[in-house]
């Protein structure tokens, strides 16, 4: 009978032993799902949403001592990034400024043989008026901006090779705040078109430097004025979690978000 109580001992451990070595290779995981409600700002409310530019193509109208220079659109995707705060004060009106770092340029042809690709990284202060269905629809918005140009670079090809670059941060060669107009809109869910002009020269007409010891003014009688498209400038709602109410029902753009959760005992 000992050893028939002995084996019956043994096997449970052995059994309990398994078990626990299972469950610590393999917890189990229990799946649970959470329902929220997420709904735009209120009217009168300050928020801060995703901004900036997307891709820009960029066009000048260039001229040398009054004699047109051929140029070539500018396709850039990198780097332009933003945010925005806004202040609607009804559902179809508002406000915004914020910040913007852009990628801004021109590629020119003197000739033939020579092509130059020019461009300056500015931060931008834009401050604009929104009007239109801000909630969840189509709205138009305008504005200006003041730029300041804090890094240029330059690349020379000749005959389809490249040279020489450089690049200076606050560059003597371009102006150092660059104002501009701008216009567009904005269709959900945050796809948009922009158009932008600046006022002023990319050029610094006043720019000097010394080539060979001797002093030379590059850019006296250069003219190019600046505007860019960006198929992308988003106002994207960062939504705040819970039921906001108003007059007893949920406000327009209200969404409901399925949140799944996993935990392991």
């Amino acid at each position: 009978m000992k050893v028939f109580r002995y084996t019956i001992l043994m096997l449970l451990v052995a059994a309990t032993g398994a078990q626990a070595q299972e469950d610590t290779a393999a917890p189990k995981k229990k799946v649970s799902y959470h329902f929220h409600f997420y709904a735009p700002p209120k009217p009168r409310t300050g928020y801060v949403t995703a901004g900036g530019n997307g891709a820009l193509l960029s066009f000048a109208n260039m001229s040398n001592a009054g004699e047109r220079v051929r140029n070539i659109p500018r396709f850039t995707l990198f780097f332009n990034v933003g945010t925005n705060y806004n202040y609607d004060f009804t559902n179809n009106f508002g406000i915004f400024t914020g910040l913007n770092i852009k990628n801004i340029g021109l590629i020119s042809k003197p000739n033939d043989s020579v092509k130059l690709k020019q461009r300056v990284y500015t931060l931008g202060v834009p401050l604009g008026l929104k009007f239109g269905n801000m909630r969840d629809g189509f709205f138009f918005f305008l504005g200006g901006e003041y730029d300041l140009a804090f890094n240029y670079k330059e690349k020379y090809f000749l005959h389809g090779d490249k040279k020489s670059k450089f690049n200076e941060w606050f560059s003597d060669r371009t102006p150092t705040f660059m104002p501009s107009l701008f216009a567009g809109f904005r269709f959900n869910p945050g796809f948009g078109l922009k158009v932008q002009y600046y006022l002023n020269d990319f050029y610094n007409k006043d720019f000097t430097q010394t080539v060979n010891g001797v002093k030379e003014q590059p850019y006296k009688d250069m003219k190019a004025n600046l505007v860019f498209v960006t198929l992308s400038y988003n106002f994207g709602f960062q939504f705040h979690a819970g039921p906001h109410k108003s007059s007893g029902k949920y406000r327009k753009g209200t969404k409901m978000i399925i949140e799944k959760r996993t935990v392991e005992d």
